[in-house]
């Protein structure tokens, strides 16, 4: 029996140089931005990372506008992308590197009309130049990930009502925006409790739910094709139950992309989690995974399983190539172990 196609997608971000401060800076020289654009990370994981896995997976991309594509790059990088037979698996505006005071959600009229322009050319290019990279299915088609890494706060003060009420117009109009382009695209809210701030206005899965709720009442927006980008490291970080996550995600109709990393404090060797910041590891064979993927399989998920990772601090180039394809089969492990599980296979 052929095997069913298994979509994962790989993020532009993930090939780095290194981050420097406390850590080796410019460890995998090769990956520095000044000479590793992103038709070059397309190219590596074409030539380096999908020749090691099995011919029943597929994979995306994943990009930030405008500093891993942008209004000369994205013709080319869509070219890039289907000789490599990869598609686009996700965008989303790279705001938090602009805008530190709340982007959409800014008090600052001045910035938040920057921010939401600078949301508007990430959703034009996606369905513009873009297009002609997504998936030929149309349930496969992108997702537009809205990170709250620029809407964030450090001091908590009734000001907030009014960023959250600017948040909600913004999003709304944005997204009423990309309708006119192409109701085909998925958006998703991707929740964090942390960073780029000390806090966030949409720190979790369901506050995130609760807030599409209230864009869906408020300004009459439709849901369709709309919910959550759920990280597993996200929710882990603050403490919070991945399966419970999921379960609101599945009842509310709401699970449009998934990034698989993970803290790993669930292994007992990575010292991640609660209380930590955003290590970014790959997928681990553990429990949690397991259940994971035996839920979203029950639910009928057949979308992106993105790789959001970082390679360890100390890996070379072939070492963190190596930590994503293994990233990526260990995924994989779990899924069979879920599906094993379910039917009662030992």
């Amino acid at each position: 029996m052929e095997e069913k196609i298994s979509f994962h997608s790989l993020c532009a971000w993930t090939f780095n140089a290194g981050n420097g401060g406390f850590l080796p800076a410019n460890i995998r020289p090769s990956w520095a931005v000044h000479r590793f654009d992103t038709i070059a990370k397309i190219k590596l994981i074409r030539d380096k990372i999908i020749p090691r896995l099995p011919n029943n997976i597929q994979i995306g991309f994943e990009m930030h506008y405008d500093y891993e594509f942008d209004e000369d790059s994205a013709d080319t990088i869509a070219d890039a992308l289907l000789e490599a037979g990869m598609c686009l698996a996700l965008s989303t505006p790279g705001a938090h590197i602009h805008f530190g005071y709340g982007g959409i959600a800014s008090l600052d009229p001045n910035e938040r009309t920057a921010a939401q322009e600078y949301g508007q050319r990430t959703v034009a290019l996606t369905c513009g130049p873009l297009r002609k990279a997504w998936h030929p299915d149309v349930e496969k088609a992108p997702t537009l990930v809205i990170w709250n890494g620029s809407f964030g706060y450090d001091i908590a003060t009734p000001a907030l009502k009014q960023m959250y009420e600017n948040l909600k117009e913004s999003i709304a109009d944005l997204c009423s925006y990309g309708d006119g382009l192409d109701r085909k695209l998925y958006w998703a809210i991707e929740p964090k409790p942390n960073e780029g701030h000390p806090a966030m206005l949409l720190p979790t899965v369901a506050s995130a739910i609760v807030f599409w709720k209230k864009l869906e009442k408020d300004f009459n927006l439709s849901l369709y094709r709309r919910g959550i980008n759920k990280e597993f490291g996200h929710s882990e970080m603050i403490g919070l139950d991945l399966v419970n996550d999921t379960i609101e995600e599945i009842d509310n109709d709401m699970l449009v992309h998934m990034h698989v990393n993970s803290q790993g404090y669930n292994n007992g060797i990575i010292l991640g989690g609660p209380g930590k910041f955003d290590v970014d590891h790959g997928v681990r064979i553990c429990g949690i995974n397991v259940a994971l993927a035996a839920l979203v399989s029950e639910a009928g998920y057949t979308r992106w399983k993105g790789h959001d990772m970082q390679p360890r601090p100390y890996d070379n180039e072939d070492q963190a190539v190596d930590r994503v394809v293994r990233s990526i089969l260990s995924w994989e492990a779990c899924a069979k172990a879920a599906v094993d599980s379910m039917y009662g296979i030992s």
